[in-house]
C-alpha cells in the first residue's frame, strides 16, 4: 500500500485522463494480479444496475490470481453471493487505496473501450464523454437513435427514442387508464 500512496493513488475522478493511464499502468505492474469483469447492455436491462455491478464484480474476482483475503468494495453495500470476507467504503475510491487503485485500472480500461466503440458508433461524441449523458451524446441519440450498446433501461434513452419518433413523424404509443 505504501506503493500506492507513493504513486499518488486517489478517487479515478479526480485525475486527468493521462495521469489515470500512467498510474492504470503502474497499478498493473505491482498488482498481485488483477481482474475486469464487466455486465452486458442485456444484463444490466434485465437485472438493473446496480445487480449487474455486483455480478461485474463477481467476475473480476473470480479471474484473479488467487482469491484475496479480503475484498475492500466502494460504497455501503457488500457483494451478495461472495464468499470471501468484505469491507464496505463509502466513497472508497478515495478513502481506501486499494479501492482507488481498481477504480483507476477499471476507468481506464471502461474509457478504452469507449473510445473503440465511437469509432464503430460515430455521432455520439462518444471519445469525448466517454458515454456519460452529455447534450452532444442525447442529440446523436434524437437523431441517430440507440446503438445496440445503449441500456434501454436507462431514461435519457428511452426519452430520446420518443422524441425521435416524434421528429420522424412516427406515432407514439399512449395509453389510458380508468
Amino acid at each position: 500500500m505504501t506503493r500506492l500512496r507513493q504513486l499518488g493513488v486517489t478517487d479515478s475522478k479526480a485525475l486527468s485522463p493521462e495521469r489515470r493511464e500512467c498510474l492504470a499502468e503502474a497499478i498493473e505492474a505491482i498488482a498481485l494480479s488483477v481482474g475486469i469483469g464487466t455486465a452486458s447492455v442485456a444484463e444490466i436491462d434485465r437485472v438493473n444496475i446496480l445487480q449487474a455491478t455486483f455480478l461485474a464484480m463477481r467476475r473480476a474476482i473470480a479471474q484473479l490470481d488467487s482469491p484475496p483475503d479480503l475484498c475492500s468494495v466502494d460504497g455501503n453495500r457488500a457483494i451478495p453471493q461472495l464468499a470471501i470476507p468484505q469491507r464496505t467504503v463509502v466513497k472508497g475510491d478515495r478513502r481506501d487505496l486499494a479501492i482507488g487503485a481498481a477504480s483507476i485500472v477499471a476507468k481506464v480500461w471502461r474509457d478504452r473501450q469507449i473510445v473503440a466503440l465511437s469509432e464503430r458508433y460515430p455521432g455520439y461524441d462518444l471519445a469525448s464523454n466517454k458515454g456519460y449523458g452529455t447534450a452532444k451524446h442525447t442529440d446523436g441519440l434524437v437523431r441517430l437513435g440507440v446503438t445496440p450498446e445503449h441500456r434501454m433501461s436507462f431514461a435519457p434513452c428511452r426519452e430520446a427514442i420518443e422524441k425521435r419518433q416524434l421528429s420522424l413523424g412516427a406515432p407514439s404509443e399512449s395509453r389510458a387508464v380508468e
